[in-house]
Parts: structure tokens; sequence; C-alpha cells
């Protein structure tokens, strides 16, 4: 098994022998290194700043933090984009936290929107399977779009870059929407391990209520990632390491580790499966066309 690099913000971070990034001295490299492709990016794209949809969790809180340290507080403005009321606590900890560092946060409820689309898109559009009340992912997915389609408006309107909070993880086993949350002009935590995303976190002082916060995409009131996947990232992140990055076959990458051979099966399927999530959409190939194309 093997990733494609180009998916990622810093394709050649260094991991010895599969081993997370964890000790205070390369958590500071790393924290320098995604500090400055962030810095660069924006003057890359002579941005005004950037915009980063803030969730009240670890993924988006960090990424938060980064952009201010990268571009400065008056330059990054974070989005609470709610849209059930299960969300409200977070989206108060987003609120909090954008306060701590002194940022812009707007807070839109996208509610209104989810009512209108499902009043005519999704009801045009109703298949046997029932109502998107019986489909919660179909319209989690439709959420995590409305959301990112509110986070480039604010982007365009302030000519911002659109900095995305998925981890490498995420990003591995395709647990993100396409064109949804799978929406960015960078992701500075895509070669960060969930793993090393929370030693990171702790390096930069964030809020151990934060840290410590049950990961949840938070469609619905019980969702978790780990209910979703099947596992928790401790379980997950050791097995990605040696099937991805270490090109490893399942029977050997589980060695050692606690977890069962049909979750390990599930947890390489997903990876496997969630390809098409990390490359651009494939064209036919026709002679002429391509990176292959010559002039004359």
């Amino acid at each position: 098994m093997s990733a494609d690099k180009t998916t990622f913000v810093f394709s050649d971070a260094e991991r010895a022998n599969g081993a997370f990034v964890t000790d205070r001295r390369s958590l500071e490299a790393m924290r320098e290194r995604i500090v400055a492709d962030i810095e660069t990016r924006v003057a890359d794209a002579n941005a005004s700043g950037v915009v980063v949809a803030m969730s009240g969790g670890i993924d988006s809180t960090l990424t938060t933090a980064l952009s201010v340290e990268a571009v400065g507080a008056e330059n990054v403005l974070g989005l609470g984009l709610p849209c059930h009321k299960t969300e409200g606590t977070h989206v108060s900890d987003a609120r909090t936290l954008a306060d701590g560092m002194g940022i812009e946060f707007e807070e839109i409820q996208l509610r209104p929107l989810l009512e209108a689309f499902e009043g005519t898109v999704a009801s045009a559009l109703e298949t046997d399977d029932g109502p998107g009340s019986e489909r919660p992912h179909d319209v989690g997915n439709a959420v995590a779009r409305l959301r990112m389609i509110t986070a480039y408006y604010a982007a365009n309107c302030q000519s911002r870059l659109v900095i995305g909070t998925a981890n490498r993880s995420e990003l591995l086993l395709g647990y993100f929407t396409k064109y949804g949350d799978g929406a960015a002009d960078a992701y500075p935590l895509g070669d960060c391990y969930k793993t090393e995303v929370r030693a990171l976190a702790k390096h930069l002082g964030l809020p151990r209520r934060i840290v410590s916060k049950e990961p949840t995409a938070g469609f619905w009131a019980t969702q978790t990632d780990a209910g979703d996947l099947g596992a928790s990232y401790d379980v997950i992140d050791p097995l990605l390491v040696r099937l991805v990055d270490e090109g490893r076959p399942l029977e050997e990458a589980m060695e050692g580790l606690r977890i069962d051979r049909e979750t390990a099966t599930d947890i390489a399927s997903l990876y496997v499966a969630s390809e098409h999530k990390r490359t651009t959409p494939p064209t036919p190939g026709l002679a002429g066309g391509g990176d292959d194309r010559s002039a004359g």
C-alpha cells in the first residue's frame, strides 16, 4: 500500500521507523514548518488572510492557532457553522477559543439552508431509501458541503484562503466529505496523524478540555469518530503507519497491535476504497491531452 504524497502539505515529514512525532524538539520543528507553510501559501496567493471553519474540536482549534501564528490574528477569520441543536456547546467553545486568540469570529446558522435544500433538491430526488431523516450520512454530507460553500464565499469576498482542518488519519481513511470538508486551499495538519495532532496541541498549550474532547463530526447527537470507524485513533494510527508509510502486508502490520483481524481489514478497506477522495478526477487520457501534450 502507498499514499499519494501530493495529497499532503509537507510530503517529506520524517518519522524514524514509523514512530510518531511526539517529542518536544520534533514537535517544535513540526510547528515551525507548518507555520512557515501557511505563511508562504498566503503570500504566494497574494491573499489578505485565511478562513477557518471552527467546530470547537482539536483539529480546527489547532489549525486556527497555527494560522494566527503564521499570518497574525487580524488576518484570520473563524466561522462557526452550526446546523443542529447538538452543536450548541461546540460552537460556544469555538467562539470562546476565537475570542481568546483575538480573531474575528462569525456564527452562521445553517439550519435554514438545510431545510431549503431538503424542501427543494432533496425532496425532488428522493429514492426508495426514504427521506433524509432516515439517511443521516447523506444529510451529513450535504451539511459539510453547505459549510464549505459558506467558507469559500467568505474567502472570495475577502480575498482569503480557506484553510482545511483534516489530519492525515482522516485523509487516509477517507473520513471526510468529498468537496465538503475535503475542499480547502491547504491542509496544515494533513501530514499529521491524529496521535501527532494531540501531541502538537498539548505542545502549543491548547486547553485540556479541547485536547481531550471525543472526536466527532457532529452530525447527530451520539456520533463519534470511533463509532463510525470501528476503533479509536490510538488503535488506527499505528496500523496506518505500517500499512501506508511502511507498505507492510496486513498480517504483518497487525502483529503486536491491539486490533483484531476484522477491524484491521475494515481499516485497510477504508483506505483503499477512499483513494478517489485523495486524487483529482480522472480524464480519459485522449491522445495529445494531459501532461504529455506537446506543441506542434
